[in-house]
């Protein structure tokens, strides 16, 4: 099994920054994609920022120039720098995950337990 453990969240006032980091641990033999998405009472969980091992990003169109999702493969560690923070960011963030435990398993999804982040304005 895979665990994902997050911290950063917080309360912060609009304009503002946090940090969000993600460790995976457990068996893993390697992650594909890690990052972060965000869900709101009454909405879907909706992607924020993910990362493949390859360097590929994928932001939603709400947080491109605000956030930035960054990894060290190393550490299979993501991070999420959140700038100019908005009220509306106001949600709880779960770190995700793809990927294996064996080479010869299909890679599966992982979640965190989600961090809140509270944006005031």
């Amino acid at each position: 099994q895979v665990q994902l453990v997050e911290s950063g969240g917080g309360l912060v006032q609009a304009g503002g920054s946090l940090r969000l980091s993600c460790a995976a641990s457990g068996s893993i033999f390697s992650i594909n994609t890690m990052g972060w998405y965000r869900q709101t009472p009454g909405k879907q969980r909706e992607l924020v920022a993910a990362k493949s091992s390859g360097g590929n990003t994928d932001y939603a169109d709400s947080v491109k120039g605000r956030f930035t999702v960054s990894r060290d493969n190393a550490k299979n560690t993501v991070y999420l720098q959140m700038n100019s923070l908005k009220p509306e960011d106001t949600g709880v963030y779960y770190c995700n995950a793809v990927g294996r435990t064996a080479w010869y398993i299909r890679d599966s999804q992982y979640w965190g337990q989600g961090t809140q982040v509270t944006v005031s304005s």
